[in-house]
């Protein structure tokens, strides 16, 4: 862990950050991990302007978690990103993927309007494993999302 319980930067972009991982306590059992971050923000690439989310990352991990605050970093990075919602979601998923590895990974990207269209935006690895419990995002569709 190169973060933990140290004074980190956040760091100037989601390329340059840096998720850590951590041995999984339980690596036989078949358990669910989420993580919710209701106020990401991100810049539009085309006209420099924020757009925010309600990101929710839910997955089963094998051999290792991954590290809170080291996720925390990485998703602030996204706060100076020009990027589009779908890019931006599927690269915080996949990010995840590969420093942790997961038996499954599932993200939703609850996006606030532009233009007045929210864009929703959901990937996951694969089919969740057999006997997993697996709880509602817990984001109603648009309504004003508040």
């Amino acid at each position: 862990m190169s973060q933990l319980g140290r004074n980190v930067p956040i760091p100037p972009s989601p390329d340059a950050a840096v998720l850590d991982t951590v041995p999984n306590p339980h690596p036989e059992a078949i358990y669910l991990v989420r993580f919710t971050c209701p106020e990401f923000t991100t810049l539009c690439p085309v006209t420099g302007q924020p757009d925010f989310a309600h990101l929710v990352i839910d997955y089963v991990p094998k051999a290792w978690l991954v590290e809170s605050k080291s996720l925390k970093l990485y998703l602030a990075s996204f706060r100076d990103h020009r990027g589009f919602h779908e890019a931006c979601t599927l690269a915080v998923a996949k990010k995840m993927t590969a420093a942790a590895e997961p038996q499954w990974l599932r993200i939703g990207g609850y996006w606030y309007p532009r233009g007045g269209i929210p864009i929703d935006v959901f990937w996951q690895t694969g089919a969740p494993p057999e006997g997993l419990w697996l709880p509602d995002q817990g984001v109603p569709p648009y309504r004003g999302r508040g």
